[in-house]
């Protein structure tokens, strides 16, 4: 069989994904929990039929890493969804209004009407605006520390990025699950993308940028890794 780079198949009762990465130096697997699946890793396409041989030696040990990925917490009335890393409750308004986010003596809230998915679009529609808000606020404070001009900002749901950067037409663009995360994290990440405007890889130069602009990122990253599967398990 001809496997090609970024191909999935099926693999005895999971998914798994081709990749080609020039740079391994040996067939490896990686577990993706974010997107449900194992991403078998070669050097070159012509290895690919390798890898897929030596994954199906691994499915064991792929099914019980992706076992203990974190459960989807649902969008819906009674469920708590961290908002700033701090237990945020929904409840249901009735009614057909908008998502708010609110706060009493037991901590802050968000209420919202609609039922189903109106419900949850509604409610994914408010954690994007304050997405946007506040990191629209933290990129422009750390575009000026850089002196860098302005950029056009988007929030989105990609499956496994927080965020991308196009310095050729300074564009970033945000997952919007990290407003989820600490605001220390949060202001990481827009660190981190402001930083490419510079450097577009990830140099030791590129990584003296971010600490100019946040001190040590390293605790920002491992909080990311380590809790980032289950930001985007939310609502999944």
């Amino acid at each position: 069989m001809q496997y090609r780079n970024g191909q999935r198949l099926p693999l005895e009762g999971l998914t798994a994904r081709l990749s080609v990465n020039p740079r391994a130096r040996r067939l490896s697997i990686r577990i993706d929990a974010r997107a449900g699946e194992a991403v078998l890793i070669a050097p070159s396409e012509r290895k690919l039929a390798e890898v897929v041989a030596f994954a199906r030696t691994k499915t064991d040990w792929m099914r019980e890493r992706l076992a203990e990925r974190p459960q989807g917490t649902p969008i819906a009335p009674g469920a708590v969804i961290d908002l700033f890393g701090r237990p945020t409750r929904l409840i249901s308004t009735g009614g057909a209004g908008a998502a708010r986010l609110t706060e009493d003596a037991d901590g802050p809230l968000i209420a919202s009407g609609g039922e189903g998915e109106a419900y949850v679009r509604r409610v994914e529609n408010l954690f994007k605006r304050v997405a946007r808000d506040t990191l629209q606020t933290r990129t422009d404070v750390h575009l000026r520390t850089l002196g860098q001009r302005p950029v056009r900002l988007s929030i989105a749901d990609p499956k496994s990025r927080w965020g991308s950067c196009s310095p050729h037409n300074r564009s970033i663009r945000y997952s919007w699950r990290v407003i989820m995360a600490p605001p220390a994290v949060i202001d990481y990440l827009a660190a981190h993308e402001v930083a490419h405007l510079v450097h577009a890889d990830h140099s030791p130069a590129y990584w003296a940028v971010v600490q100019r602009l946040v001190g040590d990122h390293r605790p920002f990253r491992k909080w990311l890794r380590e809790n980032g599967p289950a930001l985007h398990a939310v609502g999944r």
